[in-house]
């Protein structure tokens, strides 16, 4: 067995910065530990805020301190924090990391700039241990999951592999580990050097016996789904349901499992959207209301928030007010109350609706509060059985990939031709959709012919091009360099912009069609470039999260272009810091659409991922 690596915090599921407010503040450290290893060190980058004379971090677990270290002065200097004797609790182990600052003579800490900690990244020491049954077949830990299914998989065998693919994702959440698929060499693993460290391999085939079982080899085993085809997806489930922990033995058979989660409905509460509560304490508390539509299980509109709570009554010379806001945006504020409670409606406009929309709420109060903010500090308290209403939205609200993927679920259709490279495909697009969602994506493999027949959402991979009129794409491809744009006038008219020479690219695009939404994998003839596409999707998840409009097109050597229409205008999300880039390529190409559309197709340049 291999050891294994350092790991950077993102790799680990926990937010890779770190910022603690004020002279005395606190930050709780999640880290899984696979078995085998035990955390030794957690290094970062340091950034003292200004005017502070020095700074202390303290790493305790309950009521044990594991170390105190000084914060070196300057910007960006490493810091290695002791975890040596961390106790591991369910394969897990948490830290809280408290920091005490010192203000330089005759300056106050400004509450608003933290001591920040960036780039952590967690040593281990010990040897990674292989899995020895079933259920141990995951580790809490995995940077990579490569599944092997045939070279001309069956619809069931394709099936699974999606099944596998998109409960790995969800079950990893922001761990956020690679997925890949591979060809089985004869109906056997291909003979290679062992796993790497905290990777795993699937294969997946039809056989007479169902079953999941641990198949020894080089290095760490491997797991084989097998069973025949009606069976064969219900055995893929068992990996991460609940019922695979009690698989304890090198080989399980599974009975019917079901995937599709219970959804919230049309009123649900915070503590059932995620937050079982919120609060903040400083001079102006605010907090942050998550709402995300992937909780939900479905595209929304109409939503309320019943913000019950309290905080902190104001003496008298102190004035006070409450403000809720989206997006930097107020909706709604109202005066502090004497008594500090909080029961008040607040209405979230459509118009700023996004997949994760967070609203806000702010006390703000006036008056002489003292030097250094020596008025006792106020307390902001959100109950997490707030109620949350909303109503289903058609079309999705918004539209576009911001839809995607709340508007497939909780059961989307998934239509491929049965090739080996489509289910590849396939695995890409709903792997990069269920790392968005909160809930497990439910899926049904069936031809693209059937897919576009059944009522519901479906994500449709047809990567040498799109020919049924059934369906009408945003933006396609005819012969001779023709580019069709639907949606592109103040009816909806159609468009059409012809360029030589003509242009190979792939796409991904989405629709409302007046039923359902749908994604489409596809080119025009270039199914080399939708593959590119989607392999530049899978570099950095972020990459999935930014896309915000109707279509994205990659062409030859130049970066992805995203395409908007009137269709799916429905809000236009602020650029943020925060947002991930996707320089734009094909200039040429997009400027003349927008100069042959009126304006009507809008294309937006944003920062490369990774930068700013």
């Amino acid at each position: 067995m291999s050891i294994a690596p350092a790991l950077p915090l993102a790799e680990l599921g926990t937010p890779n910065n770190l910022a603690f407010y004020g002279t005395q503040g606190t930050e709780s450290l999640d880290i899984p530990v696979p078995a085998g290893l035990t955390p030794a060190t957690f290094t970062a980058n340091t950034q003292l805020p200004v005017n502070v004379r020095s700074a202390t971090i303290t790493v305790s677990q309950e009521d044990r301190t594991l170390g105190r270290v000084e914060v070196p002065p300057g910007e960006r200097v490493p810091i290695v924090l002791p975890l040596a004797g961390a106790r591991v609790v369910d394969n897990a182990v948490n830290v809280t990391l408290r920091s005490y600052l010192l203000p330089s003579d005759g300056y106050c800490v400004d509450p608003s700039n933290p001591l920040r900690l960036s780039e952590g990244v967690v040593a281990f020491d010990g040897v990674e241990q292989p899995p020895t049954a079933v259920t141990d077949f995951l580790p809490p830990v995995l940077r990579g999951l490569t599944i092997f299914i045939d070279e001309q998989p069956s619809q069931a065998e394709s099936a699974a592999a999606v099944r596998v693919a998109t409960s790995v994702a969800a079950h990893y959440g922001s761990q956020a580990p690679r997925i890949e698929v591979a060809r089985l060499t004869d109906g056997r693993l291909p003979d290679e050097e062992p796993a790497a460290p905290l990777h795993r391999r699937v294969a997946i085939t039809e056989a007479t016996e169902a079953g999941v079982a641990l198949v020894s080899g080089a290095g760490v085993p491997a797991l084989l789904i097998s069973g025949p085809p009606e069976e064969l997806e219900n055995q893929s489930r068992l990996l991460t349901s609940d019922l695979g922990r009690l698989a304890l033995s090198s080989k399980a058979v599974a009975g019917p499992l079901s995937s599709t989660p219970q959804l919230p409905g049309d009123e649900t509460t915070m503590r059932r959207l995620g937050q079982p509560g919120v609060n903040a304490t400083a001079l102006s508390p605010q907090v942050a209301i998550a709402l995300d539509q992937t909780r939900l299980g479905r595209s929304a509109h109409h939503v309320r928030v019943h913000l019950r709570g309290a905080h902190t009554p104001l003496p008298a010379g102190i004035g006070g007010q409450l403000v809720a806001s989206v997006s930097g945006e107020a909706v709604d504020r109202w005066p502090a109350t004497g008594s500090g409670g909080i029961d008040r409606w607040v209405d979230v406009p459509d118009r700023l609706l996004q997949r994760y929309t967070t609203l806000g709420l702010q006390l703000d109060i006036s008056g002489n509060t003292g030097r250094c903010g020596e008025f006792q500090p106020l307390n902001l308290t959100i109950d997490g059985d707030s109620p949350v209403l909303s109503s289903p939205a058609a079309p999705p609200v918004p539209a576009g990939f911001q839809s995607m993927p709340q508007a497939l679920m909780p059961r989307t259709a998934v239509g491929i031709d049965g090739s080996f490279d489509d289910t590849r495909r396939a695995v890409a697009v709903l792997a990069g959709l269920q790392r968005l969602a909160a809930l497990p994506i439910d899926t049904a493999v069936m031809p693209v012919a059937d897919a576009v027949t059944q009522g519901g959402p479906a994500v449709i991979v047809s990567a040498t091009g799109w020919a049924d009129d059934r369906v009408r794409l945003p933006v396609d491809a005819g012969a001779g360099g023709q580019f069709t744009v639907e949606g592109a006038g103040d009816s909806g008219a159609t468009s059409t912009l012809t360029v030589d020479p003509g242009l190979r690219f792939g796409a991904l695009q989405t629709l409302y069609d007046g039923r359902r939404s749908l994604l489409v994998a596809t080119s025009n003839d270039a199914p080399d470039q939708l593959d590119a596409l989607l392999d530049w999707l899978g570099e950095d998840v972020r990459r999935w999260a930014s896309l915000d409009g109707a279509a994205l097109i990659a062409a030859p050597g130049a970066d992805p272009v995203l395409v908007r229409t009137d269709v799916d205008a429905v809000a236009e999300p602020a650029p943020t810091e925060e947002r991930s880039a996707l320089q734009w390529g094909l200039a040429a190409v997009v400027a003349a659409l927008v100069a042959g559309t009126a304006g009507f197709l809008i294309h937006r340049r944003i920062r490369r991922a990774g930068q700013g």
